[in-house]
């Protein structure tokens, strides 16, 4: 039986707590007064989503939801820093946009992107080594690493594919797919054949090729969810064409005209974009048609809205070289396969800095710990400067340099928060 085939899913990552500082003395024999020596902590692994192109489902996602990165190794004497936590690699396929599951809003489109950093690690303690001052030679403490990140997030698989075959179930749309490309989908004459989308490759001409999608039968209500259109209509988001196949034979008792406005409407249903973008309308199996008055009628129908038409028959191999050589025509002036921008904008994290924190202060050094300041600095990415002025804005917000001023720091001095040094300045 069929794997089926899985294209959204719902994670949980986590990214590798950063190793804690160790606290040690350097002892050797004949050498007195050695000092401290104790290494600073690993960093967490981070989360790393990559592309494979191997894959083309998220069935890998089906059954295992949570991902946790490695944490960082604690620090050592003798200087001995903590080994580095490995990075978790999640792999998907490409096309794959990653959402924020709370906002929804786009993280990273996985489609150019090779390797995305999802969470960065925590930074790992420093070690006494650190903390050794004129007065204060033997620090006793080292600081702990910084916790890992957790966030939760929609994996959504959009393919890339260049055009999308689009229709009723059981209107010949697998059928042109094998006859146009090498794919080899099922193909069979009962509903629903189709039950993931299917790709092909077409080669029209020597430098001519574009990739053409099979998606599953839309029907009436798909775009509110009915049947298996709603589940894939996002496939054809990315597609720059759309190849309408229409069943003009009557051999099903169906209105060709009827079909053809159903489709249109489930497309701008679910996508006033997607119902606008340039479509050719290919009427298949013509080899059996009962009723040529159908045909016609069809046709003056389509033209009367500007839209071209394509007698075919998939079955027959009638009409489908003429219908790519169009296809891959139109193609030549249409923009690229869409990749979607980020629109996902980082949020401060909740932190309630009222908690007092624990100051020392030793020859012109000034060292700051709380638990409220290690979560916050877990959440501050230090490369980005509006992080920092972020940062720096919490913590005046905090009173924390009002404190410092009150207990006498000086310009000049250093203030130490766990793994980061700065030069107070008023």
């Amino acid at each position: 039986m069929a794997a089926a085939f899985v294209d959204t899913a719902r994670i949980t990552v986590r990214s590798g707590a950063g190793g804690n500082g160790a606290v040690s003395f350097h002892r050797e024999k004949y050498v007195a007064a050695g000092g401290p020596d104790g290494g600073d902590g690993g960093r967490g692994g981070d989360i790393v989503v990559r592309i494979d192109d191997h894959m083309s489902t998220l069935m890998d996602f089906r059954y295992k939801r949570k991902y946790t990165a490695e944490n960082g190794g604690n620090g050592q004497g003798k200087r001995c820093s903590g080994k580095d936590g490995a990075p978790l690699v999640i792999k998907v396929p490409r096309g794959t946009v990653i959402r924020d599951a709370d906002t929804n809003e786009i993280i990273c489109d996985m489609s150019q992107t090779e390797s995305f950093v999802l969470c960065r690690g925590g930074n790992g303690g420093w070690g006494n080594k650190h903390f050794a001052t004129p007065t204060r030679q033997v620090p006793n403490f080292a600081k702990a690493g910084l916790p890992g990140r957790t966030r939760e997030v929609v994996l959504e698989l959009k393919l890339l594919a260049d055009v999308g075959l689009v229709g009723f179930p059981n209107v010949g749309k697998s059928t042109l797919l094998s006859v146009v490309t090498k794919a080899n989908p099922k193909i069979a004459n009962y509903h629903f054949t189709t039950l993931w989308p299917n790709l092909g490759v077409v080669f029209v001409d020597e430098g001519a090729s574009f990739v053409l999608a099979d998606i599953p039968g839309i029907i009436e209500g798909a775009a509110e969810g009915a049947g298996l259109g709603h589940d894939f209509l996002r496939h054809v988001d990315r597609c720059r064409l759309l190849i309408h196949v229409v069943d003009v034979s009557g051999s099903e008792g169906r209105d060709p005209i009827a079909d053809f406005e159903a489709i249109n409407a489930e497309l701008a249903e679910y996508s006033p974009e997607l119902a606008a973008r340039p479509m050719i309308v290919a009427a298949n199996k013509v080899d059996i048609l009962a009723d040529q008055s159908l045909l016609d009628k069809f046709r003056a129908h389509v033209e009367g809205k500007g839209y071209e038409l394509f007698e075919i028959s998939a079955a027959a191999h009638q009409g489908t070289r003429e219908l790519m050589a169009h296809t891959a025509r139109l193609l030549g002036d249409l923009p690229p396969v869409t990749v979607y921008e980020p629109t996902y904008v980082e949020r401060p994290p909740e932190v309630d800095t009222s908690a007092p924190l624990q100051i020392e202060h030793e020859d012109g050094r000034w060292f700051v710990d709380g638990p409220w300041l290690q979560r916050l600095m877990a959440n501050v990415n230090f490369g980005d400067y509006e992080s920092r002025s972020w940062f720096d804005k919490k913590l005046r917000e905090s009173g924390l340099f009002d404190t410092l001023e009150e207990m006498g720091i000086q310009d000049g001095d250093t203030v130490c928060l766990y793994n980061l040094e700065f030069e107070y300045q008023r």
